[in-house]
């Protein structure tokens, strides 16, 4: 089987389970479609780009399964005016999603290697509107807010207020919450006045948010 049918038959997989789990967006299909999976972990994972699983890339890492990674995508209901921020940017894959689907996107990586990366992937595939920060985003980065929409592929072990003011009104985030090595709650809160509305959407099991950058990898 060649590697591009492979690749192909995964992702019909992946759009089958989708599917069944009710996320039919024209508009994030098109988007996941678009950007070369493959292109954005390590070479030996290819054969399970469009899995379930956690898939490890550079300095340690791990990016989130493909289904999840929708599921999130699809609940931030992105419109195209709309400028995104992402804590996390692992291998640079959801922001170059998100990108297809936002006005801007600035994704913060505590990793000098992954953001160096993840700036080439984006430089490759033309997405002049995909940004990448090497910082500490356990503040989030108010210097380039506000923004509509926020998602966090780290978990906080309580409400992370203080990212309400980097929301504009209405504004949405998606962050994990509780304690790390254990499952936690996938909230997506909304900001109404100077609070959080929150709604519980699902569960995962993510490493806990880490502050500071890395100093040398």
């Amino acid at each position: 089987m060649t590697a591009n049918l492979d690749d192909r038959e995964g992702f019909a997989a992946f759009l089958l389970r989708l599917r069944g789990k009710g996320i039919v967006n024209k508009e994030l299909i098109a988007a996941f479609e678009a950007t070369p999976r493959r292109d954005f972990i390590p070479e030996r994972w290819h054969g399970v780009a469009w899995a379930e699983g956690m898939i490890p890339i550079e300095c340690g890492e791990a990016i989130e399964g493909a289904d999840l990674q929708a599921q999130v995508i699809a609940a931030l209901a992105i419109e195209p005016g709309h400028r995104v921020l992402e804590i996390g940017a692992g291998s640079g894959f959801t922001a170059a999603v998100m990108a297809r689907l936002a006005a801007r996107v600035v994704a913060a990586e505590r990793y000098k290697t992954l953001t160096e990366q993840a700036r080439l992937r984006f430089e490759t595939l033309g997405l002049t509107n995909a940004f990448v920060r090497q910082v500490d985003g356990t503040g989030g980065l108010p210097a380039e807010g506000p923004f509509d929409r926020i998602v966090v592929w780290a978990a906080f072990e309580s409400l992370p207020r203080h990212f309400v003011d980097q929301l504009s009104s209405g504004g949405v985030m998606i962050a994990p919450l509780g304690p790390p090595e254990e499952e936690q709650t996938l909230a997506k809160l909304t900001k109404l006045g100077s609070r959080f509305e929150r709604e519980d959407i699902g569960t995962v099991r993510l490493q806990p948010i880490a502050s500071g950058i890395a100093a040398v990898i």
